[in-house]
């Protein structure tokens, strides 16, 4: 059986991998930039994922959602917390990002059923 979280994790790290192993200096300070800025600081580290997802799902990115749902479930954000960012990102993205809306429920119901 196929597990999509598996293999979104496969995906990104192989090719994470292969895209660093010959990246620019200025692509490896995206990355670390991109790393840094969701390390504790004045925010915990749970509130700039839902800050992240919220801003991937406005931006109608799947794969930057995915990754930010992983880090809130990594971060022991319930379900209920989760979809009430999610329902912040509706209301400011509009009704175009209902479709990535219904794929990221679909993948938190699948992140839940791995952990289980």
């Amino acid at each position: 059986m196929s597990n999509p979280v598996q293999e979104f994790n496969d995906y990104r790290s192989r090719m994470n991998k292969e895209l660093l192993s010959e990246a620019s200096t200025t692509l490896k300070r995206i990355f670390n930039l991109d790393q840094s800025t969701f390390q504790k600081g004045e925010l915990d580290i749970a509130t700039k994922e839902l800050l992240g997802l919220v801003a991937s799902t406005v931006l109608r990115c799947d794969d930057c959602i995915r990754y930010h749902l992983e880090r809130c479930y990594q971060e022991k954000l319930t379900k209920k917390a989760v979809m009430e960012a999610l329902e912040i990102a509706t209301v400011v993205g509009g009704s175009i990002v209902i479709p990535h809306l219904r794929k990221a429920y679909e993948y938190w119901e699948q992140i839940e059923l791995n952990a289980k």
